[in-house]
């Protein structure tokens, strides 16, 4: 009879906006798996009312031998905290998370642990920059520490370790880092020794210590061999490779360990699949390729991640495809703050601007074979000095031969002819005949 009143109470709900009296009865009186699931089906047509209906059910009591009931309450607050999450309420989530340590207290750690850290996990990913994340994370700690449940306090430390690298604190990232992964070392738990080595490899990246990064990944990657990575740690993994390897220049193995972490976030809908996309594009531009950036973003790839920084992305290979040094600085100026807000982006534009102004100066010299270094410098919008300067570096560089008459501020291109290779090949014919002798006098000794 009660579960027929609360289906009329729904109904009515939807129409009126409040829960009538057997409504409220009901979730007093029976908490079932069935109110949660009904719940789920409110999200996509009435989200507000699907949270009233997760706030009444999260707000009962539940008994520790109830196994049914606490089944529900696990599915309600997990779909409650990515309901507040889709919704952007920041502040509700954190909320939520300090409302239920009664709850918590009477299932196992276990069971526990697995909540905090989900819920936790959600808060975090949806990286509002609320500010109050760390203390957040800090008094979850001290809950945990106080309930004596060590293996949620060291996983909530790998979290507070990667709050301090975004905040930008990193010698107490590294102080956390050093004191947590020897209790892991102790404790053997190579899951959160893993995610503990791989926050090392990201604070050491950020720090430009780029050998220090690489030994904390590899020592990531042996831990995670060694048992199961879920999808989304190993797309973390997977990005920071890509990550690496773009530092070292080595942009056709980035782009396949980037092309793994945008299938592995891709699979979860995780919001850094974006991200992987974005720096796959990256690869391709530093690697010389701007005709493969639209080509993978035909089709669905490109209408599901489109956005304003995929389309500074396309500008930017537009822009070294026309080898146009004017429309990358306008791109940079457009898209200024989706480019320069993010790091690894950030440390490729030097490099992406130097190439595309030495491709540009080489395409403005193409047709001469003597021209002013004015006319280079008045052509490509550019300080003569600055020009002078980089037409120096491209020759010593043996990109194109020519000279610079100072002189007369003259720049003297010549043919692309081979070079005579005669004295390369003598000096290789005597050091052949040296070995010969050496060894005749080898075998003369031993005759004599």
């Amino acid at each position: 009879w009660y579960q027929r009143r609360v289906r009329e109470a729904v109904v009515s709900t939807q129409s009126t906006g409040s829960l009538n009296y057997y409504t409220n009865y009901y979730y007093k009186s029976n908490l079932s798996m069935e109110e949660v699931e009904h719940a789920l089906s409110l999200e996509l047509k009435e989200p507000d009312q699907a949270l009233k209906l997760y706030h009444s059910i999260t707000n009962q009591s539940v008994k520790s031998e109830d196994e049914t009931k606490i089944k529900a309450m696990e599915l309600a607050l997990s779909s409650m905290g990515k309901l507040l999450a889709k919704q952007n309420k920041a502040k509700e989530l954190a909320g939520l998370i300090k409302s239920i340590r009664p709850f918590l207290g009477i299932v196992s750690k276990a069971k526990a642990s697995k909540i905090v850290r989900e819920l936790v996990d959600t808060f975090l990913d949806m990286q509002s920059n609320t500010g109050l994340e760390i203390p957040l994370c800090l008094e979850c700690i001290d809950w945990a520490k106080s309930e004596k449940r060590t293996f949620l306090t060291q996983a909530l430390e790998g979290k507070l370790i990667l709050l301090y690298h975004a905040n930008g604190d990193y010698n107490q990232a590294l102080t956390t880092i050093n004191r947590v992964m020897k209790e892991l070392k102790k404790m053997d738990d190579k899951h959160l020794l893993m995610e503990v080595q791989l926050s090392e490899s990201k604070v050491y990246h950020t720090l430009s210590n780029v050998p220090k990064a690489r030994a904390a990944l590899t020592s990531a990657r042996t831990t995670a061999n060694s048992i199961y990575v879920p999808p989304k740690l190993q797309a973390s993994l997977d990005m920071q490779s890509g990550i690496l390897h773009g530092e070292e220049k080595d942009f056709k193995t980035g782009y396949s360990y980037f092309y793994e972490a945008f299938e592995g976030y891709d699979s979860i809908n995780h919001p850094f699949a974006h991200d992987a996309l974005k720096y796959m594009l990256l690869c391709k531009i530093m690697l010389s390729s701007p005709d493969e950036v639209q080509a993978l973003l035909t089709g669905k790839m490109g209408l599901k991640y489109s956005s304003r920084g995929i389309e500074a992305m396309k500008a930017i290979a537009e822009a070294g495809k026309k080898r146009d040094i004017s429309i990358f600085n306008k791109t940079i100026e457009e898209y200024n703050e989706e480019l320069k807000t993010d790091e690894v982006v950030q440390n490729h534009l030097k490099t992406l601007y130097d190439n595309l102004l030495e491709q540009n100066l080489v395409r403005i010299i193409e047709p001469y074979s003597r021209v002013q270094i004015a006319h280079v410098a008045e052509t490509i919008s550019l300080p003569f000095e600055i020009v002078e300067k980089k037409l120096s570096q491209i020759i010593l560089d043996k990109k194109f031969s020519g000279i610079l008459d100072q002189r007369s501020g003259v720049l003297i291109v010549y043919d692309g002819s081979e070079s005579d290779q005669t004295y390369t090949y003598a000096l290789d014919t005597i050091t052949h005949m040296g070995k010969v002798v050496d060894a005749l006098f080898k075998k003369a000794q031993k005759l004599s």
